[in-house]
């Protein structure tokens, strides 16, 4: 458990440990230590917008997410001054003690997991307090023995001689003397020896939890969207405002049986692990006693053709002792690998016993998360073959002794048991492989007169631009569906077979074609529960007077997309909003109120932008029954634009648009949308760019279109795309 407790920065115990939001910790004078200024014009998003560590949201639709997490260290732009740095105990970079007044723009980044992070007016003082690690260190350290440190000592702490019990400050001699003179207002102070002052520490009453926000108030509420404690202020002001809350106690009860119920699992890891060494261990004396009887028998066979074998038997012996050499090499590396990985996890196990010992909920529930995400991580390698011997005991060798004196210089080992053989390559069947969408589904089978059997199979797919292979399915079923692939693109895909002896050969490599152009309706699954859905889900209406959100059911991630929806029903001048959304959006609030989605909301007089509840733009021009309301969303440019009845409504609405987003809608019970059904005329200008839209379908006008066109602003007319279009084709394409 010693481990857990030392900082990453300096290794020794963490000395008031800040949490990260990461939920890595660090001491506060460490995390001085690290500060680095960065250029104002190329400062990453403040923390205050709520959106900078979700990275653990992973985007679960996509094969291969161009959101990129977007995260980087600060320490060396360019235009920014050098600063020497020195490195610490751990080899992180450590730039000299920064100015009490922190300068703008200042930059902090994770030692563990290299998150950067802009710090905002607060500084360091915005991050919480680890008040629960305290404690667990201060009880480690009593119970064993430790000597006291002073905690003012810049490098190398020395030992504390006094503990001020009003200050609670541990000091030795020297820094006694020059921070803590025996004069004015501190001659009163009581100094007590180091042992003593931390008794006096440990039963002092425990500090009430205060908001990082408002010093003033104690955390009672947990923010469910945040996953932090959070004061009556902050919830009537901050940014908590709108989000989800539950009772502070309840929360650090129901995390605290999650912790208690994923340690369970994970002890009984360790207790297999534990039994897996002692397997090992016998494993080594096993092959010994084996190696010795085998270097015997050999010996006893070559005495009889002694003669004839002196200069070979040197040689055989020393293969044998090769063997038993590697074979001793591969065991006890397995248990040195393993004796690592289960104190690692015996010393996980132990921390989060001594965080479920604590009686502080807000401390509690800041750290308890990311330990339950640790406990299943380390539940999950537990899981990865690491429990199963990686060598056999026997020396699969025998020697031949009944050939000939004249051929004892060829004699040689044989082995024992010949290998069995790997599968044979698998044959794609390529009347079931289609492509649907952004989606692929191939199906294989094994050869027809195949004798090996085959335990499971491997698919690999491409990146869509000709780079290398990747693993999307392992398992035994012979048909697989890979979603989340980008439209437009050509995949090479290939499948090999495998069982306990190997992997067998690739198959022949099979190229899909995806989708050219979308097709798409609104997603009901992912709705919210007052969305009605009609016209086969192309229609939308809402049974409540609370916006209510609803996102397509197909996701873009690059290309030019362009879709519209009329305004069947407008009543009492609502809000309705329309834009992109991720796939975790909040669906019970406006769209745009999060971070997760970009907006335009419009009533019947003007319209607005929004995006993480910051308005802008505001732009004469409502809506009304029979509007159309169009979305153009530019990869390309990485930007999105907005329009009514054919006209650009504003500006460009944003910019710096990336990753996987879906088509978005937020209303109420007094709008109605449907997907737009009408013919559409375009200028040849626009052939090449415009993207129409005919009832949730989107078709790409291609550049083969342009040979139609003779003169400016001819008229093109797109029909129901069940039409058969000669420019268009939504078959799928399968080719070897």
């Amino acid at each position: 458990m010693e481990e857990e407790l030392k900082c990453p920065v300096c290794g020794a115990f963490y000395r008031e440990p800040i949490i990260l939001p990461c939920s890595h910790n660090l001491c506060m004078a460490c995390a001085r230590n690290i500060l680095v200024q960065t250029p104002e014009a190329e400062s990453p998003p403040s923390r205050a917008s709520g959106s900078d560590y979700d990275y653990l949201d992973l985007d679960k639709m996509s094969l291969y997410s161009e959101a990129d997490s977007g995260y980087g260290s600060y320490a060396g732009f360019a235009s920014a001054p050098t600063t020497p740095c020195q490195r610490s105990p751990n080899g992180v970079r450590v730039f000299p003690p920064s100015p009490a007044v922190l300068p703008r723009n200042s930059c902090i980044t994770c030692p563990q997991c290299h998150r950067s992070l802009i710090l905002d007016e607060r500084g360091l003082r915005g991050f919480p307090k680890n008040r629960v690690l305290e404690g667990i260190i201060d009880r480690y350290q009593q119970g064993r023995a430790v000597a006291l440190k002073c905690q003012l000592c810049e490098k190398a702490p020395k030992e504390a001689t006094v503990m001020c019990e009003q200050c609670d400050v541990f000091y030795c001699e020297s820094c006694r003397l020059r921070c803590h003179p025996p004069r004015g207002p501190l001659v009163k102070h009581r100094l007590l020896p180091p042992a003593q002052g931390r008794i006096c520490r440990r039963l002092s009453p425990r500090k009430i939890s205060t908001c990082t926000d408002h010093e003033l108030e104690n955390y009672s509420m947990y923010c469910v969207n945040c996953k932090t404690p959070v004061c009556y202020q902050c919830l009537e002001e901050g940014k908590h405002s709108s989000h989800e809350v539950k009772a502070l106690g309840a929360m650090w009860k129901l995390h605290k049986n999650q912790l208690s119920q994923a340690l369970n699992g994970l002890s009984e890891k360790a207790k297999d692990a534990k039994e897996f060494l002692s397997l090992l261990r016998n494993m080594v004396q096993q092959i010994q006693e084996n190696s010795v009887e085998f270097e015997a028998c050999l010996v006893a066979q070559c005495d009889a053709l002694i003669e004839a074998l002196n200069r070979r038997k040197g040689q055989l012996l020393s293969r044998v002792t090769k063997e038993h050499e590697h074979k001793l090499k591969v065991v006890r590396d397995q248990i040195s690998h393993c004796t690592v990985k289960l104190r690692q996890t015996t010393g996980l196990m132990e921390y989060c016993l001594e965080v479920i010992k604590e009686n502080d909920p807000s401390g509690f529930l800041q750290i308890s998360d990311a330990l339950i995400r640790r406990v299943h991580f380390i539940d999950e390698q537990w899981g990865k073959g690491i429990l199963q011997p990686r060598m056999n005991t026997d020396f699969d060798l025998t020697l031949d002794n009944a050939s000939l004196l004249q051929t004892i210089l060829q004699l040689d080992f044989v082995q024992m048991r010949a290998p069995s053989p790997v599968p044979s390559a698998p044959i794609l069947q390529l009347e079931e492989c289609c492509t649907r969408n952004n989606s692929a589904t191939l199906s294989w089978k094994q050869p027809p007169l195949s004798l090996v059997q085959a335990e499971g199979y491997i698919l690999e797919l491409d990146d869509g631009n000709g780079g290398q292979f990747r693993e999307v399915y392992v398992g035994k079923e012979t048909m697989c569906t890979v979603d989340g692939l980008h439209f437009n693109s050509t995949y090479s895909s290939r499948v090999k077979a495998f069982n306990k002896s190997g992997v067998g050969p690739y198959s022949k490599t099979l190229v899909l074609q995806t989708s050219e152009v979308a097709w798409f309706g609104f997603d009901s699954g992912s709705a919210h529960p007052d969305i009605l859905f009609s016209n086969d889900n192309l229609t939308i209406t809402c049974n409540s007077y609370d916006d209510r959100v609803v996102l397509g059911n197909t996701g873009f991630s690059r290309g030019i997309h362009y879709w519209e929806l009329s305004i069947d029903r407008y009543d009492n001048h609502p809000d309705p909003a329309f834009g992109v959304a991720r796939i975790d959006v909040l669906k019970d609030v406006m769209l745009g109120k999060d971070d997760k989605a970009w907006a335009m909301y419009v009533d019947n007089n003007r319209s607005w932008f929004m995006h993480n509840n910051s308005h802008t733009n505001r732009t004469e021009g409502g809506i009304t029954k029979g509007v159309t309301v169009g979305v153009l969303l530019d990869f390309n440019r990485r930007t999105l634009t907005f329009s009514i009845n054919d006209e650009q409504q504003g500006p460009v609405a944003f910019e710096d648009m990336e990753g996987l987003l879906f088509p978005a809608v937020s209303l109420n019970r007094n709008v109605q949308h449907n997907m737009v059904e009408r013919k559409i005329q375009i200028n040849e200008d626009e052939a090449m760019v415009r993207l129409l839209s005919l009832k949730g379908k989107r078709f790409h006008i291609y550049p083969m279109m342009k040979k139609t066109l003779r003169k400016k602003k001819q008229k093109v007319t797109i029909y129901h795309p069940n039409e058969k279009l000669p420019f268009l084709n939504e078959n799928t394409k399968v080719y070897l």
